[in-house]
């Protein structure tokens, strides 16, 4: 029978196509990563990756092994899965994956109450943009921006989270729209919508700063460098910031959660699915759904 965590992380090797991309998704070091590859490769007495300067590829064989083990991988996570939903209630570990703006500027808020509510109860949180697969437990819980698709997921939209443009209130061209310049993201994000709605509003007016996350923006609109687009619930509580008019659609995006199916009625998973509902219903800054 071959050892189970060297097919872990051969299946890692084969999805990120380098050792060092695969120890950093199993948050081990490269060398862990080889040594495990090369005794699965022993016990199988077959190579099973080419390992090129720059990329591991698989052979053949190796792409035929890929192919099985992501059987076994998840039936394993179906396991872990079912002995989850079956502990006793309110008890436990659960990973909760979310976008960073929600996680830095929301989340954190509320954890102490729901500590305080489920003291058995250990909530992980991590502030991820990146799609997470429930199905290979990379998170019992997702909360995204976008509907997710993973066909084992149950999913649910929580309502929306509104955006509008914001400036200091010492920005010098705060009652000038056409000498505005604008905060945006970089060229790696432009196909994301708030992106795409920001650009829309400048036409071509100048862009003063390009910054990837939406903190950086928060702190570059406080120090008066543009003009931004941000979310509500983290502008509106500002006092620096001065929502500002401008000629265009309005806009907001969707807020989903998502967990797999097995776990939908764990009891430790149910208590962080009715507290994100909770908080979520409960902020003014969204519009909840029905």
């Amino acid at each position: 029978m071959f050892d189970w965590e060297n097919i872990r992380h051969f299946l890692a090797v084969a999805r990120i196509g380098t050792l060092s991309g695969a120890a950093r998704m199993l948050k081990v070091d490269h060398a862990t990563v080889s040594r495990r590859l090369s005794a699965l490769e022993d016990q199988m007495k077959t190579r099973l990756v080419e390992r090129l300067p720059r990329a591991c590829k698989l052979t053949p064989v190796g792409q035929r092994v890929f192919e099985l083990a992501q059987g076994m991988e998840e039936d394993a996570y179906a396991i872990e899965r079912y002995l989850d939903a079956s502990r006793s209630p309110l008890s436990g570990k659960v990973t909760l994956s979310a976008p960073p703006v929600l996680v830095a500027n929301f989340l954190v808020k509320h954890l102490a109450d729901f500590r305080l509510a489920h003291p058995g109860v250990k909530l992980s949180v991590s502030a991820q943009a990146r799609q997470v697969s429930l199905s290979r437990r990379e998170a019992d819980i997702a909360l995204r921006l976008v509907r997710p698709e993973e066909v084992t997921s149950v999913v649910r939209k929580l309502g929306r989270m509104s955006f509008d443009l914001y400036a200091s209130r010492d920005y010098p061209h705060l009652h000038n729209p056409s000498a505005w310049e604008f905060i945006a993201y970089d060229a790696g994000f432009a196909d994301m919508p708030q992106q795409k709605w920001l650009m829309s509003i400048a036409r071509g007016r100048p862009i003063a700063c390009e910054i990837s996350d939406i903190n950086g923006h928060l702190a570059a609109t406080q120090a008066g460098a543009g003009v931004s687009g941000l979310p509500c619930f983290l502008a509106d509580t500002d006092a620096k910031l001065q929502r500002v008019a401008y000629d265009g659609e309005q806009f907001s995006r969707e807020i989903w959660m998502a967990v797999h199916r097995d776990l939908r009625r764990s009891p430790q998973v149910r208590a962080v699915m009715d507290f994100l509902l909770k908080i979520v219903t409960e902020n003014s800054a969204f519009t909840i759904s029905s």
